[in-house]
């Protein structure tokens, strides 16, 4: 790097420099807080309230409760930078979860926390950030940013078992210039000693679990909230077209589940195939589940298309491996994308995201969303 530049890739100096730090309330996002104030720059933490959280998702272990906001806040005053709130329920529910509920009745098994990133927290926030005449928006995310002749690039995390760069695919080559990621060079325990250092009050505070929305992880019950007729009555059947069950709604069930099907059989059955328009699950068995071939939709770059034409891997779910695949882009909406070895359990709303290898680790070129099959 440039010895002139500071540490987030600018060629001012951090005294010179603002930031927008989105807070949170997690021991991530505050330990960024804490380098920004540390290292000189003037640093803004902006907390987001995304929902009316009930008593039961208050205590559950999830994002942006708020409790969340409080410890944000608390946090801002130890550090002495200036601290906001901004209320988004109404842009948080149309934009991530009404797409949440509508993705799980067409047969799909949805992301909302890239929907979250993609609209609410980079969209908004970003433009938040230019009115506040911010030089970048730095976040707590477990990503590898590289800055270089004013471009920035997304690697995969030092601590892969953190890296969050499956869930920032969808981010735009605007976006991802203004936006900074200190703790991608980072172990998780590294941050933690960090934020004890510092003396922040949420150092040992467990990480989020949940999706914030879903109090305990029961997604069931938000579409019961906002959709109370999706519960309907269907049938099971086999892949010899055969009636072989009923199911209680297909926003029950995802590709690969194998328990909770309901139906007695020698062997064991998995969801293959969920067909919203008949309001039908199909079942089989495990050797049925592998897919060598993926049907992608929505396509966003982050590289030159002649990039995809080499080899390079991709990940088709956020805790999946990286997989030997081809892209063939169809056009610039859609692409076709063949796996050397098949894999199980590709589901329809996941993200198929692309990777390549360079002496730098595995940059981010993209992604889309897998579409139905």
């Amino acid at each position: 790097m440039n010895k002139d530049l500071n540490s987030i890739g600018l060629d001012k100096k951090p005294s010179d420099t603002t930031v927008v730090v989105a807070m949170s309330g997690g021991v991530d996002s505050s330990t960024v807080a804490g380098i920004m104030k540390k290292e000189g720059y003037n640093v803004i933490g902006i907390t987001l309230k995304l929902y009316d959280d009930g008593k039961e998702v208050a205590a559950s272990k999830q994002c942006c409760s708020g409790q969340d906001i409080m410890d944000a806040k608390r946090v801002a005053q130890k550090l002495g930078i200036e601290h906001k709130i901004l209320y988004y329920q109404d842009k948080f529910k149309q934009g991530v979860i009404d797409n949440f509920v509508e993705s799980y009745l067409k047969g799909e098994t949805p992301i909302p926390c890239v929907q979250c990133n993609q609209t609410v927290k980079f969209k908004d926030l970003f433009e938040v950030s230019k009115e506040f005449k911010a030089d970048a928006l730095v976040t707590g995310h477990y990503v590898k940013s590289i800055t270089e002749n004013k471009t920035t690039n997304m690697y995969r995390a030092i601590d892969e078992n953190r890296d969050q760069s499956y869930f920032l695919f969808n981010t735009t080559r605007e976006q991802l210039d203004y936006l900074r990621f200190p703790l991608g060079s980072m172990l998780k325990n590294q941050t933690r000693e960090i934020a004890k250092n510092l003396d922040l009050n949420v150092a040992d505070k467990p990480d989020s679990q949940d999706i914030c929305f879903v109090p305990n992880g029961d997604y069931a019950s938000v579409i019961q909230k906002f959709r109370p007729d999706s519960f309907q009555k269907g049938n099971i059947k086999n892949l010899n077209d055969e009636v072989i069950g009923v199911h209680d709604g297909i926003i029950n069930f995802t590709i690969g589940q194998r328990k909770g099907i309901k139906v007695s059989n020698k062997e064991a059955l998995y969801v293959l195939k969920i067909n919203p328009d008949k309001n039908e699950i199909i079942v089989g068995p495990k050797e049925n589940l592998g897919k060598k071939v993926i049907s992608l939709k929505d396509i966003n770059l982050l590289t030159n298309k002649e990039d995809l034409q080499k080899d390079i891997f991709v990940k088709v779910r956020s805790t999946g491996k990286l997989l030997d695949a081809k892209v063939n882009l169809q056009n610039e909406n859609k692409a076709e994308v063949k796996l050397k070895i098949s894999e199980d359990g590709i589901s329809p709303g996941q993200a198929c995201v692309f990777y390549q290898r360079d002496s730098l680790g595995y940059k981010v070129l993209g992604g889309g969303w897998i579409s139905n099959y």
